[in-house]
């Protein structure tokens, strides 16, 4: 790409102002991508936001992974189990570097581990079952259960928000609510701090010190082989302005079109269109437990009955060849489906029942502040159609515009709304974040004990989860996921809204292009000169 054309690109996007150095090196293989969102938060341990996952895998490695057959393979460790299941013990791979050239210990991934489970419903159910988690020596870290638990390799080697990444215990041991400093990990890129601007761009350069396995890769398992020497992500709020430049040939890849630009996208012979993640997503909506006027289960259930999937489809994808209506929170087609609790969501007719519960509940007129980001394709319907309808309801709503790192960060607050907080927010999970109780973030009792944003308090989630985890029967797992989702109804602690595929765009000049439940992710790809 020439400077000129670069500097119109910026231009559109909004950062020329901003006085960037914006040539990469002369000679340099380079894929030049707008991703669904622009990044901010770099801490892939801190938020659930894809977008800082995406930027993990770039800078970081896993123990364990899983590949496109669901099966977890080792990545930086291998393992054994003893016989009566309760020791796990893995081993480093040998030539394991940090990015500073220091070598990756046990120690740093017992760190790492401790730091990704205090967040990760996966994680703290893990720990919850574990009596010792230590490094017996500088290669070796070892897992000693206090019973039997059947998730402990799917935990490790899970592929999505929070991944269990690794970094060095000094970064991993960042006090909690404390974003690390440096971007030091051992994957197959490196973060290059120097030309990182937030809401601008962010660039990574090949680590040539990376020893990828050996194996083929499949989705984020085996060889991480990286073909190019650069990736830039390029912020680009303007889904037109996106693929014109992809039109061009000024931008190499494009992570999430709007819906409504795919046929003009489809019908260009030099651009290939296919959804990388054929699991999808699910769209949901949350509430904050903790202040007016969600603290109160008769509101939250009149909120619940007044939103339905059709509607927010319908704005959201508009193509019904891209959506679908499911009330299963733990994805239709898969093991613990079933529709217990979804009628009025599927059906879309509760709106006078929603009426008649919201005038039973005393609600005051208290506002429901709804965080609306508009730069982001995929969560730019939610929140409009959402508000619509509660108003239909009798809430009064304050539709609060921003973007999507801002929600990405107030979210997090717990401070009430009329201080910084928020009342609800919309977000979207791949199949695999939310395909079981124990995967799904949203599962989850803890309140502001290591719960997740918004912060439900409620026991009988946690029991039943317990009771899912120790269970070796599918029947028997099957009849308490539905027991799950009853309650999960019944307390709304999410609103899911209907399930999407989201197709990307690239440049037929990029092959090798890898699916998966974590994508895009850009080692294998090469780019034709």
């Amino acid at each position: 790409m020439t400077l000129s054309a670069r500097r119109v690109l910026y231009l559109a996007a909004g950062a020329l102002a901003a006085g960037l150095a914006v040539s990469a090196p002369a000679g340099a293989k380079t894929i030049t991508a707008v991703m669904h969102s622009d990044l901010r938060i770099i801490d892939p341990e801190f938020t659930t936001a894809y977008i800082t996952r995406d930027h993990g895998y770039m800078v970081y490695d896993t123990l364990l992974a899983m590949d496109a057959n669901f099966r977890i393979q080792p990545q930086m460790a291998d393992w054994k189990i003893s016989d009566d299941k309760l020791i796990y013990t893995f081993t480093l791979r040998d030539g394991l570097k940090w990015h500073d050239g220091t070598p990756v210990t046990a120690e740093d991934c017992v760190a790492s581990l401790q730091r990704w489970a205090r967040n990760d419903s996966m994680g703290q159910k893990l720990m919850d079952f574990t009596a010792s988690l230590e490094a017996t020596d500088t290669k070796t870290i070892t897992l000693k259960l206090k019973q039997p638990y059947g998730l402990v390799l799917e935990s490790i080697g899970k592929p999505s928000s929070y991944a269990p990444f690794m970094m060095p215990k000094r970064l991993a041991e960042t006090p909690p609510g404390q974003q690390i400093k440096e971007q030091i990990g051992s994957g197959p890129f490196k973060f290059v701090q120097a030309e990182f601007q937030p809401g601008v761009k962010a660039v990574y350069e090949k680590n040539r010190d990376y020893v990828p396995r050996s194996e083929p890769p499949s989705w984020t398992a085996g060889g991480k082989v990286v073909k190019v020497d650069r990736v830039e992500w390029i912020t680009m709020a303007d889904a037109q302005t996106a693929a014109n430049a992809l039109q061009s040939g000024d931008i190499d890849f494009m992570e999430a079109p709007a819906f409504d630009i795919l046929p003009m996208l489809e019908a260009d012979k030099d651009i290939k269109v296919d959804t990388l993640s054929k699991l999808g997503f699910q769209t949901g909506g949350r509430m904050n437990f903790l202040y007016p006027p969600f603290d109160n289960v008769k509101i939250r259930r009149a909120a619940f009955i007044a939103l339905n999937q059709k509607d927010v489809l319908d704005a959201l994808v508009g193509n019904p060849e891209y959506y679908r209506i499911c009330g299963a929170v733990f994805i239709c087609d898969t093991p613990f489906a079933t529709d217990v609790g979804s009628e009025t969501l599927v059906k879309g007719d509760g709106m006078a029942e929603a009426k008649k519960l919201l005038a039973e509940s005393g609600y005051d007129g208290t506002p429901v502040v709804i965080l609306a980001p508009g730069d982001a394709v995929p969560l730019k319907a939610q929140p409009v159609v959402a508000a619509q309808l509660l108003r239909q309801a009798g809430f009064k709503v304050d539709l609060q515009a921003t973007d999507w790192q801002t929600v990405v960060s107030r979210r997090a607050s717990q401070k009430p709304p009329k201080e910084g907080g928020w009342n609800m927010f919309f977000t979207n999970f791949t199949g695999a974040d939310a395909a079981n109780p124990i995967a799904s973030v949203y599962v989850g009792g803890r309140g502001r004990n290591g719960g997740w944003f918004g912060w439900p308090e409620d026991a009988r989630i946690e029991q039943l989860k317990d009771a899912f985890a120790r269970s070796s029967s599918p029947e028997e797992q099957k009849k308490i996921a539905a027991d799950i989702q009853k309650e999960i109804y019944d307390q709304v602690l999410v609103i899911p809204l209907g399930q999407f595929l989201q197709p990307s765009a690239w440049r037929k000049s990029l092959t090798g292009m890898l699916g998966g439940p974590a994508t895009p992710i850009f080692w294998n790809i090469d780019k034709a000169e």
